[in-house]
């Protein structure tokens, strides 16, 4: 009998433990564009990752992001590609990728995702409806997303975004039985390598996160684009706003619940006055650029996939976006009525993070628990301004080479352990050095299943 050498067996990915599985696609599946600056997968037959209501229903989603799109044969292609680019950056490792799943119209999506199915872990889903909803598990989103393609069609400004305000209204009416990991996924954020999480008993957000036992669909993350401003008054049934208040003064707005197309005008203009926002802006809004991604993307308007050499690879070392908790970790100290300038210079200085915004609960000022998940963002506080446990923070962090390789991830303490299964594989693993000196002892949650469309 002929002999080979011993090498690790090759598994089918359906059958491998989560561990191993994330592992493997680490190592065998990752790849990324001739630029360096995305994942990318090779193109596959739309057909093949397209989902039926009882497919998707199967596969246990979890962290994702749903995009909700209407459209029909005859509407115009709205470049799912520019959503689907700044989610597959590459300064993501592999297992941080949250999956999107597009809701919508066969038709439609046939022909604006003809460019899309280069991007991993992006299946497709037929028609809007609530039990097309339930099945792509909204309610365990990290974000719900809604657009319409069908904005001028329509003459009358008033009726232009009817279709994702109802289908926002829609959405928030919804109720789901679990609520626990949806509230979790809300609470914590992104929180970046060497930062523990875990969430202690006497946590004061294990008593907002504990206190429901039904979920609506008012709690789940929804951000919705609108042609008109003024038709953000119908966004938020509870909203008391006056139907003539600006804009960037009304609640959705505030809470990032609605994103105007007036919003990309303004960001032209910051522009044009300093030209350093737009590093920002690229950061934010595309992932990151370079001459030679502009210049492949003006010539051929695709992705092409390249070999992962060292000068492709440096491109993956780029600053990121995150979000920082404060109930737990090193920064807890500061979170319980401490100063946000302390804080900037503390992430600063310890662990190259720039800080530049607070997400806070809208009802944070209450003294009695509050079962809303709304939050509002503060963009750079003053040095004076206090803190509060539950907030969290936007920070620009550095690309960190080791998260991809390490199998221990970000723990979280036995009343959680249930619902860490549900929560999203983008949580960044911790940095061994950093937790050695901590006297909680600390075990590896599991990975997600998830397994690349």
């Amino acid at each position: 009998m002929r002999k080979y050498k011993e090498t690790p067996p090759i598994h089918d990915p359906l059958l491998i433990p989560s561990h191993d599985q994330m592992e493997t696609m680490d190592v065998n599946v990752k790849k990324y564009d001739s630029t360096g600056m995305f994942h990318w997968c090779p193109s596959k037959d739309i057909e093949k990752v397209i989902l039926t209501r009882s497919e998707a229903a199967m596969t246990v989603l979890s962290g994702h992001v749903v995009v909700c799109i209407f459209g029909d044969v005859k509407s115009a292609v709205v470049g799912l590609r520019n959503l689907v680019m700044p989610l597959r950056a590459s300064n993501f490792h592999y297992h941080e990728l949250k999956p999107i799943v597009f809701v919508g119209s066969l038709e439609y999506l046939k022909r604006s995702g003809r460019r899309s199915t280069t991007s991993p872990k992006s299946p497709y889903c037929p028609p809007l409806s609530r039990a097309d909803l339930r099945a792509v598990n909204i309610n365990l989103c990290d974000m719900c997303v809604i657009l319409s393609a069908n904005q001028n069609n329509i003459d009358d400004a008033s009726l232009q975004d009817k279709e994702c305000i109802l289908a926002s209204l829609n959405i928030k009416s919804m109720l789901f039985d679990d609520s626990i990991g949806l509230l979790q996924a809300n609470s914590q954020g992104f929180t970046p390598p060497g930062m523990d999480r875990s969430s202690p008993e006497n946590s004061p957000v294990h008593g907002l996160v504990r206190q429901t036992s039904v979920t609506t669909g008012a709690n789940i993350p929804i951000i919705t684009e609108l042609v008109n401003d003024s038709n953000v008054q119908f966004l938020d049934q509870d909203d008391d706003d006056d139907p003539d208040t600006e804009l960037y003064l009304t609640q959705p707005f505030a809470c990032g619940t609605a994103f105007a197309v007036s919003v990309l005008d303004s960001l032209m203009s910051a522009t044009y006055f300093n030209d350093n926002i737009l590093t920002l802006i690229r950061t934010l809004v595309t992932g990151g650029a370079t001459p030679e991604l502009e210049g492949l993307l003006a010539e051929e308007n695709a992705l092409r996939g390249g070999y992962s050499t060292p000068q492709t690879l440096a491109n993956r070392d780029r600053c990121r976006v995150a979000q920082l908790a404060l109930y737990d970790g090193p920064f807890a100290d500061l979170g319980d009525g401490g100063c946000y300038g302390d804080l900037f210079c503390k992430a600063l200085k310890t662990y190259n993070m720039l800080c530049f915004g607070i997400y806070r609960l809208r009802d944070a000022h209450l003294s009695a628990p509050s079962q809303c998940t709304k939050r509002y963002v503060i963009t750079n506080p003053p040095y004076e301004f206090e803190l509060v446990p539950t907030d969290l923070i936007f920070c620009l962090m550095q690309f960190d080479h080791n998260a991809g390789q390490s199998r221990a991830t970000l723990s979280h303490s036995s009343h959680s352990s249930h619902s860490s299964s549900k929560k999203s594989s983008s949580v960044h693993s911790v940095n061994t050095s950093t937790r050695a000196g901590r006297s909680k002892s600390r075990e590896p949650r599991d990975k997600q299943k998830y397994v690349p469309l």
